[in-house]
């Protein structure tokens, strides 16, 4: 039998890889050091409340 070609990807692997791709296109970061902020990024975002944002 085959391997399905997709795999399942969270909205969180979205969000992070998404604030990833504007770190490392927009600062001098590396890929470790914009994957690390960009999950700080979205650690703080994820703790404001919804009718704030």
């Amino acid at each position: 039998m085959t391997e399905p070609t997709s795999t399942f990807t969270s909205s969180y692997e979205r969000r992070l890889k998404v604030v990833e791709d504007v770190l490392t296109g927009r600062t001098e970061l590396g890929d470790k050091a914009a994957r690390d902020v960009a999950v700080h990024v979205l650690r703080a975002l994820d703790h404001i409340p919804e009718r704030v944002r």
